[in-house]
C-alpha cells in the first residue's frame, strides 16, 4: 500500500511539476552562475529586469506540459540604492568579506517610467520588480534550482518506463501468442530468435540501439522499449502452451473462431495476471537503463533533467562539500524502483491463484 501510495503520488507530482516547482522555465533551466552551488535553504533577493521581447502569454495546458519563459531577467543582489531616474545595484557576491569584488550596475532603467520622486520609485521597485527567492535544495553548479529539477527528473523516468513497458507489451504479446499457439516450426523459430536476443547483454542492446538510432529522448523510449518485451514474451508463451489445450479453446475452434480472435478475446484474458507482475518489474527495470544511459551521456540530452544525467554532471561534487547533488537524484532512482519492485511483488502474491 505504502508503495503504491508512492508511484501514486510520484505520477501527480510529475504531471503537475510545473504549477509546484519554483522554476517554471523549460526544463527548470534558469541559470544564474552567481549562485552556482549555493547549500539547500539558501535565500537570496532577485531583481527582476523586464526583457526587451516580450514573452506572449500562454494556456495552462502548455504551461503543465513544457512551463513557460521567463518574462523578466533575474539579478541577484546584495542592496540597492534607488534614485529618483536611475538605480544602483550591487550584485549579489558570494565572497562577503571581499566589496571590492562587488559589481555596480549605475543607470539601470528598471521600470522604463519616470517618477515624480525616488520615494515613489522606491515603492514601485519594492513591490513590482523585487522577489525574495528560497532554493529548498539550493543550486547546481550552473546556479539552477535543484529541488525544480530533481521534481522534473521524475517526469522523464516514469514517461520512459511506461512508454518502454507499453512497447514490449505490445512487442512481447504478439510474437509469444504466436509461438505459443501454432507451435511447430513457427515455435521453434520464435524461441530461438527469443533465445538469441536474451543471450545479448541487456544494457550493451540498448546502448547499440542508441547509438543506431541517435541520442535524445525518443530514441531512449524505442531502445529500451526493444529490449524489454523477451521476458513478455517468454512468459506468453509459456502460459499458452499450458492453456491451448483447455477445452474453451477447442470450442472457439469448433465454432470456426479465427486465430487471432480466441488467442486475443479467450486466451489472453486468461493469462493476464503474470503479465502485470512481469510489467511491474519491467517498469523499473527500464527506469535504471534510462538513469544508465543518461549517466552514460547517450541518453536524455541537456538541458532536460534527468536523474541519471544529474548524477553524471554532480558526480564530482561527491568529494566536495555538496556531496547532495550526486547523492539526491541516486536516493530518488533507488526509492521509485524500489516501490515498484514492492508493487509487483505485492501483485504476484495477489494475483497468484494457488493461494
Amino acid at each position: 500500500m505504502t508503495a503504491s501510495a508512492f508511484i501514486i503520488g510520484i505520477a501527480l507530482l510529475a504531471i503537475f511539476a510545473y504549477f509546484i516547482i519554483p522554476d517554471t522555465t523549460p526544463h527548470a533551466n534558469r541559470q544564474l552562475l552567481e549562485l552556482s552551488t549555493q547549500k539547500p535553504g539558501f535565500e537570496v533577493d532577485m531583481l527582476m529586469l523586464p526583457n526587451e521581447n516580450p514573452v506572449p502569454k500562454q494556456g495552462w495546458l502548455k504551461t503543465l506540459v513544457s512551463g513557460k519563459p521567463d518574462r523578466h531577467t533575474f539579478l541577484p543582489f546584495d542592496s540597492l540604492q534607488i534614485e529618483k531616474r536611475h538605480t544602483t545595484v550591487f550584485l549579489f557576491n558570494p565572497e562577503k568579506d571581499s566589496r571590492s569584488e562587488t559589481r555596480v550596475f549605475a543607470n539601470t532603467d528598471l521600470t522604463y517610467m519616470v517618477f515624480d520622486n525616488a520615494e515613489a520609485a522606491n515603492t514601485y521597485i519594492r513591490q513590482h520588480c523585487i522577489k525574495h527567492q528560497k532554493f529548498l535544495l539550493g543550486t547546481d553548479q550552473f546556479g539552477r534550482d535543484f529541488f525544480s529539477r530533481l521534481v522534473l527528473g521524475c517526469r522523464i523516468s516514469l514517461t520512459v518506463g511506461f512508454i518502454a513497458v507499453f512497447l514490449s507489451l505490445i512487442i512481447g504479446i504478439s510474437i509469444g501468442s504466436v509461438g505459443g499457439f501454432f507451435r511447430g516450426r513457427v515455435d521453434d523459430a520464435v524461441v530461438w530468435f527469443i533465445n538469441v536476443v536474451w543471450s545479448i547483454p541487456t544494457l550493451l542492446l540498448v546502448i547499440a540501439i542508441t547509438f543506431a538510432l541517435g541520442k535524445g529522448i525518443a530514441q531512449v523510449f524505442i531502445a529500451v522499449g526493444l529490449t524489454m518485451w523477451v521476458e513478455v514474451a517468454r512468459i506468453v508463451r509459456g502460459q499458452i502452451l499450458s492453456i491451448r489445450e483447455t477445452t474453451f479453446v477447442e470450442a472457439g475452434r469448433a465454432l470456426g473462431f479465427r486465430n487471432t480472435r480466441i488467442i486475443f478475446r479467450h486466451i489472453l484474458p486468461n493469462i493476464i495476471n503474470p503479465i502485470i507482475v512481469v510489467s511491474a518489474a519491467n517498469f523499473a527495470s527500464a527506469i535504471l537503463l534510462e538513469a544508465g544511459l543518461s549517466f552514460l551521456g547517450i541518453g536524455v540530452q541537456p538541458p532536460m533533467p534527468s536523474w541519471g544525467s544529474m548524477i553524471k554532471e554532480n558526480y564530482a561534487f561527491i568529494i566536495l562539500d555538496a556531496t547532495y547533488l550526486a547523492i539526491l537524484p541516486g536516493i530518488a532512482i533507488m526509492l521509485l524502483v524500489l516501490a515498484f519492485m514492492l508493487v509487483g511483488n505485492a501483485l504476484r502474491e495477489a494475483l497468484d491463484v494457488k493461494q
